[in-house]
């Protein structure tokens, strides 16, 4: 299911929900350190093959999916004996904006949204990611989930969020890659919600169910 510049009646929205990584970003930059540049260090710190790391490394990060260990660089820092945010600095030229986010960016600014980041990642790759791609001056608000100590995925999150900055979720909209988080502003009462089918430009685009999807965000902007 896809969504377009018909279906979403700008005058009605005043609040725009948006992720960052996979959504606003290129989730490349993350799966990469994740799947490939970790897992490497990994084997140097343990002396092992490459492909022995992955199978040690992955399984005790999927174990965590969905928590909030699973998105905080202190914790992966302190379970592995690595400093993980200087080892992702190391691939930070990864980092892209996906397609026409600032443009997208810019309507919003131009249209008078109140315009809030809402992310799962910790301060310290936020911080990275807003000096490599320049986005932070789009946003009114920027609220991470370890600042409220629930991910996203937690309806703990929304509650705080809306305690921090109070929205009328009737007229907000939340743009997420994330499925489960979607699902949970949705529990939460947020009206209108939109996906993001190929957040990771290394991967085939998605099938999505169940929300609204685009593939890009001039999909959703009114003709120039």
């Amino acid at each position: 299911m896809t969504v377009s510049n018909t279906t979403i009646n700008w005058d009605a929205i005043e609040t725009v929900l948006l992720d960052m990584d996979g959504t606003l970003l290129d989730l490349h930059f993350d799966n990469h350190f994740w799947h490939e540049h970790l897992p490497l260090h990994w084997s140097r710190h343990r002396g092992i093959e490459l492909e022995q790391a992955r199978e040690e490394l992955l399984p005790r990060i999927r174990s965590h999916e969905g928590t909030l260990n699973w998105y905080c660089l202190d914790f992966w820092s302190r379970e592995l004996g690595l400093n993980i945010i200087e080892i992702k600095q190391e691939i930070r030229d990864l980092i892209r904006i996906r397609h026409d986010t600032e443009r997208f960016l810019e309507f919003l600014r131009a249209n008078d949204k109140h315009v809030i980041l809402v992310t799962n990642a910790h301060q310290d790759l936020i911080d990275m990611k807003f000096e490599v791609t320049q986005i932070g001056r789009f946003f009114d608000h920027v609220f991470c989930s370890h600042t409220f100590g629930f991910p996203k995925e937690e309806q703990g999150f929304w509650i705080r969020l809306h305690e921090a900055r109070p929205f009328n979720r009737e007229q907000a909209i939340l743009f997420d890659d994330n499925l489960s988080v979607l699902q949970s502003a949705r529990d939460y009462g947020i009206a209108h919600l939109v996906s993001i089918i190929q957040p990771d430009s290394s991967q085939p685009p998605r099938e999505i169910t169940g929300f609204a999807a685009i593939d890009r965000f001039e999909e959703v902007m009114p003709p120039a």
